[in-house]
């Protein structure tokens, strides 16, 4: 059975969220940064969903906060359902945890950013046994923000776990690609 990716059904619903708020947007002024008394706290947040012999679903909200206009720090829980029908038996998982984060802005819209995540996952031992493991991951990278209105923004950041803790289920050369959004109040 083909397995739609999270990647293609994220840039695809990114794709027509964005479509809508342009249109929706009509005239009013889409620079976030424009208004001196807009707060400094943000909301927004992560969905993710895979289809396939891998199905998941994932929901990861986050508040951030603008220390200044270019340096950003936050935080994130985040919980995702998993059946994997890929092995003999199927593991059914609720995984779990949660992260902080910084961002730092070089352009109105392009900034690099760090995390530090720790998320409890199960696994399939050799045994065909499950056990369950709580995971640190250290995530770097860049990210692009676009506004669709003048509260509200979608992001893209592409990520990759340099702390490789020997039960990390992503390689060094794997990037993680995320696609969020974000409100500002």
């Amino acid at each position: 059975m083909r397995r739609l990716s999270v990647f293609t059904l994220s840039v695809t619903l990114c794709f027509i969220l964005l479509t809508n708020f342009h249109l929706n947007a009509g005239t009013q002024d889409t620079n976030l940064s424009k208004n001196p008394s807009e707060s400094k706290t943000y909301y927004g947040g992560e969905l993710g969903l895979s289809f396939g012999d891998y199905f998941q679903i994932s929901i990861v909200p986050m508040i951030g906060y603008k220390v200044t206009p270019k340096f950003h720090i936050g935080g994130k829980i985040g919980y995702s359902y998993v059946n994997d029908k890929r092995y003999d038996t199927a593991i059914t998982s609720h995984n779990y945890g949660a992260s902080i984060f910084s961002r730092y802005l070089f352009l109105p819209q392009l900034y690099a950013h760090a995390e530090f995540a720790y998320y409890s996952y199960k696994y399939q031992t050799e045994r065909i046994e499950t056990e369950r493991k709580w995971v640190p991951f250290t995530l770097v990278g860049f990210g692009y923000i676009q506004a669709v209105g003048q509260n509200s923004s979608l992001f893209v950041e592409v990520l990759w776990d340099v702390l490789q803790d020997e039960n990390s289920p992503f390689s060094s050369s794997d990037a993680r690609v995320k696609i969020g959004f974000g409100f500002g109040l």
